[in-house]
């Protein structure tokens, strides 16, 4: 497998690995003062693990203004330093938070806040460009969204950005976006469990990069987790939003979902693959648009996902496998 992917049809080049920043940004929370960060995170060895992730061969970092209100890009900004040329940097605007506090507080869909929050975090980031810039309100409204696309052509234009994306699950809004000229890619959920066929036709169709979010299953294609195991208080899996499926009623992982892991652990561990490094290789060979980005917060989990490169993507057989074994 060639380890280098194209971002959709900018041009620009990306490990086929990417590694997601969310969980670095510590503890935050909602206006309700439920979780939604992973739980408590030593910045010193989020800084270690993104220069060893560097070092393995790991080009994209993505990450979002709101994660840790603001704390996930400062850590980033200061882990790659001098080695900003090396990278293509991602981020998200549209949720509102305080970053005193680090509290959600709203969203905000309009052009002037798109300005503002690009400002803020290129100051978090310490660059002068985003490499990839997203709106991270998944359901806004699709018309409106013209607007915003519009106003990215405008920053791509200003050399404030190089393009843009919508995070968002839904292929009709993301087709919105995908009429810009600088759009160049959908990020959305995509994981052996939880398959995602139509968006993955519209990146095709559309040549836009499919940059895959909880490809791990939020840790099940970890092999981390075991039923009803207890998770730390400031971990969003411990109180999970509706969105957030396979963590049952918060009294830890799904059961179910669990067996459906077991049933194809065999293939994914295949060739010395850990399991998550399996997981991330049916991502690979699922579409030649997709562009996995697990989380890390240590340097170990740094190298084992980098190590799944080295392994490549699964085979067109064990694909065809996985689907018997799971009803599909």
């Amino acid at each position: 497998m060639d380890t280098i992917r194209t971002l959709g049809r900018s041009g620009i080049e990306v490990s086929a690995l990417g590694f997601g920043c969310w969980a670095i940004g510590g503890e935050w929370q909602d206006a309700d003062g439920l979780p939604l960060g992973w739980g408590k995170v030593d910045d010193e060895e989020s800084v270690r693990a993104v220069r060893h992730a560097l070092d393995l061969g790991i080009t994209f970092f993505d990450t979002a203004d709101t994660y840790g209100a603001g704390h996930s890009e400062r850590v980033l900004g200061r882990a790659l330093g001098k080695r900003r040329a090396d990278v293509v940097l991602a981020t998200k605007w549209g949720i509102v938070f305080d970053e005193r506090t680090r509290t959600l507080t709203d969203r905000d869909d309009s052009p002037a806040h798109l300005r503002r929050a690009l400002t803020a975090s290129l100051r978090r980031l310490d660059t002068d460009h985003v490499d990839l810039y997203q709106f991270h309100i998944g359901d806004a409204d699709p018309e409106h969204a013209t607007l915003l696309r519009d106003t990215c052509e405008d920053l791509v234009r200003e050399g404030l950005i190089r393009a843009y994306a919508w995070s968002t699950d839904d292929p009709a809004r993301a087709a919105v976006f995908a009429e810009g000229p600088h759009c160049t890619a959908v990020q959305h959920a995509l994981n052996l469990l939880q398959d995602a066929p139509d968006m993955l036709r519209l990146c095709e169709e559309r040549d836009l990069a499919s940059i895959n979010r909880s490809p791990l299953a939020m840790g099940l294609l970890a092999g981390k987790r075991r039923a009803h195991q207890p998770l730390e208080s400031g971990d969003i899996r411990s109180r999970p939003p509706a969105w957030l499926q396979g963590f049952g009623d918060g009294s830890g992982a799904d059961p179910e979902w669990l067996d459906r892991v077991e049933a194809v652990r065999s293939i994914l561990t295949s060739e010395g693959r850990t399991l998550a490094q399996g997981a991330l290789a049916w991502l690979w060979a699922r579409s030649p648009a997709t562009v996995p980005i697990p989380g890390f917060r240590s340097v170990a989990q740094a190298e084992e996902n980098a190590g799944a490169m080295a392994k490549g993507a699964l085979t067109g057989e064990q694909l065809s496998e996985i689907e018997q074994l799971l009803g599909r």
